[in-house]
């Protein structure tokens, strides 16, 4: 018994953990729903806790240097101390929110070309190695974010990747510490003034910041620069605007101010560099404490998730594959 127990603080005939979602598809502001299956291992085994995560990866800027570094943004705890006895089975339900601001990895069922995004379960054993677990999610579009993307392929952009970067948007209540990028090549109505265009969604319970960041192709005696622009629509608009009209409008708008900063829909007030390691620092656009779900966004510096949940757009899109 002595020898069985000491295996177990070294993870060997210890209990497992194996989460079963419902449905790994969702939407920023909906829930992940599914249990928590425990197994216990040889000996008797005391759980501190169980706690869910939402984990991603993002773009990290060092002094010289740039990495992906594993990002857990959501944490619940879905159950407190408890004792395992051996071989014991045990389910525990959940139902994890999932925050507003949440990037999208899926957009018309294919994984977009750059992101990650994983349910990690953990384990705390008393006196003993901790469990986890890692589970694929899928994080799709609202229907104000596929109605503004729609309209990107409509004027024929293509896409060229997506990535989150950490940071703050200047100007835009942002609850977690990073934002995500999708970036377009240009479309040939728009090539001759501009090179690629990054789109970045901050979503809240009641509608969606749009900040658009235009790269300008640099001429015979001039060099190419970045334009900016803020827009505000809510998720009600959805259906009830034309899209491709609208960011045509944001597009053009955006571009005839080169060398400017626009706040596009928010009065008075600029809107800062977000992109590329411009602007950033906490507090710029003042940190919520708490949004609509209790978001908390912690920087964690951990294991990369699986090459498992990479995967490349398909046609749809008018992605690569």
């Amino acid at each position: 018994m002595v020898f069985k127990k000491m295996m177990s603080a070294f993870g060997v005939g210890g209990p497992s953990v194996d989460t079963v979602l419902t449905n790994p598809n969702t939407r920023p502001g909906l829930s992940l729903d599914g249990q928590v299956n425990l197994v216990g291992g040889e000996t008797q085994a005391n759980i501190e806790q169980v706690v869910l995560s939402l984990v991603t990866r993002v773009e990290i800027e060092g002094h010289d240097t740039e990495y992906a570094g594993t990002v857990e943004f959501h944490r619940m705890v879905v159950s407190g101390p408890l004792e395992l006895a051996p071989k014991q089975q045990l389910a525990i339900p959940f139902q994890l929110p999932v925050p507003w601001e949440t990037p999208i990895t899926d957009v018309y069922g294919q994984r977009l070309r750059g992101m990650t995004m994983g349910l990690r379960t953990e384990l705390a054993i008393a006196r003993a190695v901790d469990k986890s677990d890692l589970d694929h999610v899928a994080v799709h579009p609202l229907p104000v974010h596929e109605r503004i993307l729609d309209a990107f392929q409509r004027l024929g952009f293509q896409f060229k990747n997506a990535d989150l970067e950490r940071g703050q948007i200047y100007g835009v209540q942002q609850t977690l510490p990073f934002y995500q990028e999708i970036e377009f090549f240009a479309s040939p109505q728009y090539a001759q003034t501009v090179r690629e265009v990054e789109l970045t969604f901050v979503t809240n319970q009641y509608g969606v910041d749009v900040v658009l960041e235009c790269d300008k192709r640099g001429g015979f005696l001039s060099s190419g620069q970045d334009s900016y622009g803020r827009y505000q629509v809510a998720h009600a608009d959805a259906d009830r605007l034309d899209w491709q009209q609208v960011v045509d409008g944001w597009l053009r708008e955006t571009t005839s101010r080169y060398g400017s900063m626009h706040a596009g829909g928010f009065g008075p007030g600029p809107v800062g560099h977000h992109g590329h390691g411009r602007g950033r620092g906490p507090g710029m656009g003042g940190m919520l404490a708490a949004g609509a779900l209790g978001v908390a966004g912690g920087m964690i510096a951990g294991e990369m998730i699986e090459d498992a949940f990479e995967g490349d757009l398909g046609e749809d899109f008018g992605f690569d594959e």
